[in-house]
């Protein structure tokens, strides 16, 4: 027993090993050779700034990063700049099924049509990269559990904000949006969390933002964490889209310190 689990170890740690040496010979991507012909300086802070200095800022991983630019990306409707980024976002590790859960959950919070955008485009880095559709599947795991009190206290905060005055919305926020969509496997927890905060600062509605901030944080995501998704999407969605979120992340935190 012993033997097997030293032995189950030594790959496990082989294979971590393989994965960052491999991300340590990955080249930067870089941009069109027209970037640099047009707009030299841009090229530099693409290369030498933004894939040079911020995508390598251990306060994130690559992983991580990956998932909240395609979620600005999807949420922007920026569909050409996707084919590079879904690229880069299988090799930083993440799986088709998840960035097939990453649109799906996008369509509820950035619109259908942008989701059904975002299909077209991950469709041909599928087939160009020849991945299969058994790969899309979500893994047949239990739906994940909410926490009963935080879901409630959701299901109040909802019926007193909508209900009087939409009540269907109301509705589909309870059924659909939270005891379906959150509770699939397909992404984590956290995960949803991230997408759905990159999505909020990406489309500037700062007014929902603290409230999945929170959650963020009640799934796992630190302080020092949600700091960075800001910060890393300053560069994606613009500096006064990040600086307008700032101000949320400050009074959540400062709520969550008295708390503790």
């Amino acid at each position: 027993m012993k033997k097997s689990i030293c032995t189950a170890l030594t790959v496990l740690c082989a294979s971590s090993a393989a994965v960052a040496e491999e991300e340590k010979t990955r080249p930067d991507p870089k941009p069109s050779p027209d970037v640099q012909q047009i707009t030299p300086q841009l090229y530099s802070y693409t290369t030498e700034l933004l894939f040079g200095e911020v995508w390598k800022r251990p306060q994130l991983s690559p992983r991580d990063r990956s998932l909240i630019t395609l979620a600005a990306l999807i949420s922007a409707g920026q569909t050409a700049q996707m084919t590079g980024h879904l690229k880069l976002g299988l090799d930083n590790g993440l799986k088709p099924s998840e960035i097939s859960a990453l649109i799906t959950h996008l369509a509820f919070y950035a619109g259908w049509p942008n989701a059904m955008s975002a299909v077209t485009v991950t469709r041909q880095i599928f087939t160009e990269r020849g991945i299969p559709d058994e790969q899309l599947v979500p893994p047949s795991e239990p739906l994940l559990t909410l926490e009963p009190d935080q879901e409630a206290n959701r299901k109040a905060a909802v019926a007193a904000a909508v209900g009087g005055t939409a009540p269907d919305l109301a509705r589909y926020t309870d059924d659909v949006l939270f005891a379906d969509l959150w509770r699939q496997p397909g992404l984590t927890a956290r995960d949803r969390s991230l997408v759905t905060m990159a999505s909020l600062i990406t489309q500037g509605q700062a007014a929902q933002l603290g409230f999945h901030l929170n959650r963020a944080m009640d799934n796992g995501l630190t302080r020092t964490q949600a700091s960075e998704v800001v910060t890393h999407l300053a560069f994606y969605v613009g500096w006064p889209k990040a600086m307008s979120a700032v101000p949320v992340l400050k009074e959540v935190f400062a709520a969550r310190a008295v708390k503790s």
